[in-house]
């Protein structure tokens, strides 16, 4: 029910931006949540957008390179990242919960879109 996309190969210093497209659901009513998991690491929440009015929220790590957004005519959300850096390898993941931030279990997830930064 939710497709990542947008992933890929890019250079140090690059953007990419991912998008969450839904079918089933509508993102509008959920708390979408992006997440990243790097080779040998846990998982880790980056950012994530509350149903409704959209109020965002950033991890540290993500706080002024990542920028979460929806559109609720295409159903989508998206997570652009400006000035990548190696250390965002990662799979990343979109996922949908009651609403966001907050003790909400994620009950959707995407099967996740891989962003390698390498020169």
């Amino acid at each position: 029910q939710l497709v990542e996309s947008g992933g890929g190969l890019v250079q140090p210093g690059g953007s990419l931006r991912l998008s969450c497209a839904a079918s089933g659901i509508i993102l509008e009513y959920y708390g979408i949540g992006w997440f990243r998991q790097a080779p040998g690491k846990e998982r880790e929440g980056v950012s994530c957008i509350s149903r409704g009015e959209g109020s965002t929220n950033y991890a540290d790590s993500a706080k002024g390179r990542f920028t979460i957004s929806r559109d609720n005519a295409k159903n989508t959300v998206y997570l652009q990242i400006h000035s990548l850096k190696p250390e965002d390898t990662a799979v990343y993941y979109c996922a949908a919960a009651r609403n966001c931030p907050g003790p909400y279990e994620y009950d959707y997830w995407g099967q996740g879109t891989q962003v390698t930064v390498s020169s």
